[in-house]
């Protein structure tokens, strides 16, 4: 390969990571958040949710705890690691094809 597409290869990798640590970082918000009881009316409390259930990956109802928190804490901490996951996969992979 040439050092061109190398290149290239490694600045989509540094976008892609840039990426799933967003959405790493606003599920990890949103479970702080349920954790320190934010007022769920709150506009920036509001939008974390909403941004927080677009990237459960279906894993929101995973764990059927009595607790709600500590649900949470569970599905939402599962989405995170599976967020940690599909980045370390996907940036490994672009990374090689430079």
């Amino acid at each position: 390969m040439t050092g061109a597409t190398a290149r290239a290869a490694n600045a989509v990798a540094r976008v892609l990571r840039t990426i799933g640590y967003t959405i790493v970082a606003v599920l990890m918000l949103h479970i702080v958040l349920t954790l320190l009881q934010a007022n769920p009316a709150n506009a920036v409390a509001a939008l974390i949710a909403r941004l927080a259930a677009m990237f459960d990956l279906g894993l929101s109802n995973l764990f059927l705890v009595p607790d709600p928190m500590y649900a949470v804490l569970l599905n939402y901490g599962a989405a995170v690691l599976a967020w940690l996951l599909i980045t370390a996969v996907v940036v490994r992979l672009v990374s090689r094809i430079g």
